[in-house]
This record gives C-alpha cells, structure tokens and sequence, in this order.
C-alpha cells in the first residue's frame, strides 16, 4: 500500500493544528520563584527527616546482634539512606516545609531533570511494550491458531519481539512511509449515519 497524499495532509494537518491550538494559543505558563520552597539542601525539616530516619533505623540495629543478616540488611538500609539524601542535596531539588522534595513541571529548563527526561523515557518504553505487543499480535495473526496463539504465548518468539523492539521509533517511521502502519481505508469499517 502506497502512502497517499490525503492521509498524510491530514495527519499533518491534525498535528499541526494541536499544536497550534495547545502552544500558540494558550497562555504561557507563569513563571513562579517558589516562595514557600527552598533547596533541599538548606532546608532544615529536610536535615531533620535525614536524621530521623537513620535513628529509627540505628534504633532496630541496636536489636540485633553485629554480624545476623537483619544487622547487615539494617546496616546497608542506613547507607542507602544516606546516599539518597546526600543526592537530593547535591541536586537542584526543592523541599516543601515538611522537608519532601517536590518536583517541579512546569516547564522551566532549569527543573527539566525532574519532569521531561523521566516523561520521554516514560513515554520510549510505554512505545515500546505497545510496538512489540503489535509486531507478535500481527505474528500471531497469520498462524493457524490465531486466537490460540494470542492467549497463549510462544515465549521464544515473543523474547525475540521484545529485545528487537528498542529501535522502535524508527520502526514506526518506516512503516509510516511505506504505509505499512495504518489500515487501509477499505479495512475500515464505518457506521452507517
């Protein structure tokens, strides 16, 4: 099927008018100074929750004999505590008054670490499960057991799917412009109106 000019004016037509309607026409966002937050790192009911914590669990420690396996697991919960905290302060986080590191999205580049990075790889392995899911659905389709082979998988097959799916946006550019990707207009059905 080859890609028709009309599908991809409306495609590009509908992508380009949400973006206008979303970007251009709203209001830009306020950019607010954050008055009750402050860095973790000079927040004082932050220093108060590091100290809390590892006294309530040097306080199970003293529980336990040196060298048991809950001492050990203890001691290793007390460094990993200490770690944590010692990265919210080293970064560019803020705390609420309670001493809780917030995150801030509103769209200031300078708190992008906190929102759009974790968002886009959000979004890369959400694309990902859906596009292996559809590669072994279409497999699964040309079996001769089609709804057995979608109920019960073939683990191998789906294994090979699923390390093969991390280049999938290019996969799906490629199906694009082959017009590979989308239904035939004929495949579709429509409601009588």
């Amino acid at each position: 099927m080859k890609l028709s000019f009309s599908r991809l004016f409306v495609f590009c037509a509908s992508f380009f008018s949400f973006f206008f309607v979303t970007f251009l026409n709203s209001e830009l966002p306020a950019h607010a100074d954050f008055q009750n937050l402050t860095p973790c790192k000079e927040s004082k009911a932050f220093q108060k929750r590091l100290t809390n914590s590892i006294k309530k669990l040097e306080n199970r420690l003293k529980l336990y004999t040196p060298e048991t396996k809950e001492a050990v697991f203890l001691q290793n919960e007390i460094q990993a505590t200490k770690v944590r905290f010692e990265k919210y302060n080293n970064s560019s986080l803020l705390c609420g008054k309670e001493g809780l590191p917030r995150i801030i999205a509103t769209g200031q580049w300078d708190h992008a670490n906190e929102f759009v990075f974790p968002g886009i790889l959000f979004l890369y392995i959400t694309g990902w499960i859906g596009w292996v899911g559809r590669k072994y659905i279409r497999y699964s389709s040309q079996l001769e057991n089609a709804c057995e082979s979608e109920i019960i998988l073939d683990v191998p097959v789906a294994l090979t799917f699923m390390f093969s799916g991390f280049l999938w946006p290019i996969e799906a550019w490629k199906e694009f412009t082959t017009g590979d990707l989308l239904a035939a207009e004929n495949d579709v059905t429509v409601s009588p109106r």
